[in-house]
C-alpha cells in the first residue's frame, strides 16, 4: 500500500509559520492541522497567537478551538485527534499540513509513537502529584535528574506535569522515558512526508518575538486572562501554564509588576524558541529552510520544489 502524504511545516515561535502554511495549503490543495498545545483551547486567542476565522482564508483548520480551557490536553490526545483529522483530509483527496511548534506532538504523529504504557493505573501519578504538593516540584525534578538526566535536561524544572509524567514512566517500566522516546524516534514513519523547519537569524527572531509580545499586550492579553480567571481558570490548569497567561495571572494577583511581567514573557518566549530549535535540530529527517531576507513566494517555491522532488505532492495530482 502506498504511503499517504504528509507535510510538516514547523519552526520556533514567531518565525512566520502561519502565513507560509496558508500559501502552501493553497498551492497543494492542503488542509491545516494545528500542532500547537495552546491554540486547541477556546477563549485563548491572543496569548496563543491563534489564527482568526477571516485569516484562515477559507482553508480548513483542524485542532483549533476544540477544547475548553479546563480540559486536559496532552500528546496522547493530540496524536489521536490529529490522526482522525488526517484521515478525513486524505479521504477528501487533500494533503494534511501539520503546522505548529510543539515538537513532541509532531514527532508522536509523524512516527506513530506508541503510548500504550499510558494504562489506566493512576496510582503512581496520584502519589507523585501528592509529593509535588507536599515537597514542591523541585524535589521531583531532582529525582528525575538522578533516574533520567536526559529527560531532566529537556524538561523545564517548573514543568511539574511533564516531570511527573517522566517519573511515572520510569516507575512503571524501569526504563527512562528518554530512552523510550529515542527508540520510538528510530521507527520508520508510516507516511510519505516532508519535515520542513523554518529558521531565522537569532537576533531577527528575538526582535520578532518582542514585537509579537507587545502586539499581544496591545490587543488585550490582560483582558483575555481576566476573562479566563472569571470563568474559573486557575494556574493549576494545563491551559493556564502557557507563556503569557501565567505571567498575566501573577500581575493580576500582585505577584509581579507590569514591567516584570512583560520582561518575563519576552525572556521566557525567547528561551522557549531556543529550546524549540534545539529539539528540531535533533530530528534526523528535518529539512531546514532559512526565511531571512526572502520573500514568502521564494520560500514557497523552495518548499514546492522539495515536495515535488520527494514525490509527496504526486498523491494529489491524479
Amino acid at each position: 500500500m502506498e504511503k499517504k502524504p504528509l507535510v510538516i511545516l514547523t519552526g520556533p515561535t514567531a518565525v512566520g509559520k502561519t502565513a507560509l502554511s496558508l500559501a502552501l495549503a493553497r498551492a497543494i490543495d492542503g488542509e491545516i492541522v494545528s500542532a500547537d498545545s495552546m491554540q486547541v483551547y477556546r477563549y485563548m486567542d491572543i496569548g496563543s497567537a491563534k489564527i482568526g476565522p477571516k485569516e484562515m482564508q477559507g482553508i480548513p483548520h483542524h485542532l483549533v478551538d476544540v477544547l475548553m480551557p479546563w480540559e486536559d490536553f496532552n500528546v496522547v490526545r493530540f496524536q489521536q485527534l490529529a490522526k482522525e483529522a488526517c484521515a478525513g483530509i486524505w479521504e477528501r483527496g487533500h494533503i494534511p499540513i501539520v503546522t505548529g511548534g510543539t515538537g513532541f506532538y509532531i514527532q508522536a504523529l509523524l512516527y506513530d509513537i506508541d503510548f500504550t504504557e499510558n494504562d489506566a493505573d493512576m496510582g503512581i501519578r496520584e502519589r507523585l502529584e501528592g509529593l509535588a504538593k507536599e515537597r514542591g516540584g523541585q524535589a521531583l525534578y531532582e529525582r528525575l535528574l538522578q533516574v533520567d538526566p536526559a529527560s531532566a535536561k529537556a524538561i523545564h524544572a517548573n514543568n511539574t506535569k511533564r516531570v511527573i509524567r517522566a517519573l511515572e514512566f520510569y516507575e512503571k517500566t524501569g526504563t527512562p522515558i528518554s530512552a523510550h522516546n529515542e527508540e520510538q524516534r528510530q521507527k520508520k514513519s508510516p507516511y510519505r512526508f516532508l519535515y520542513a523547519v523554518l529558521t531565522r537569524k537569532r537576533e531577527v527572531l528575538y526582535e520578532r518575538i518582542d514585537r509579537r509580545v507587545e502586539q499581544m499586550l496591545k490587543r488585550g492579553l490582560l483582558n483575555e486572562v481576566e476573562t479566563l480567571a472569571k470563568m474559573g481558570c486557575t494556574r493549576q490548569m494545563t491551559a493556564m501554564q502557557g507563556l503569557g497567561y501565567k505571567e498575566m495571572l501573577d500581575y493580576l494577583e500582585g505577584r509581579l509588576s507590569w514591567e516584570e511581567a512583560v520582561h518575563i514573557i519576552k525572556r521566557d518566549t525567547r528561551h522557549f524558541a531556543k529550546r524549540q530549535l534545539t529539539w528540531f535540530r535533533r530530528e534526523r529527517e528535518a529539512v531546514f529552510f532559512s526565511v531571512d531576507a526572502k520573500e514568502e513566494a521564494e520560500v514557497l517555491c523552495e518548499l514546492l520544489a522539495r515536495l515535488k522532488r520527494e514525490r509527496i505532492t504526486d498523491y494529489n495530482e491524479g
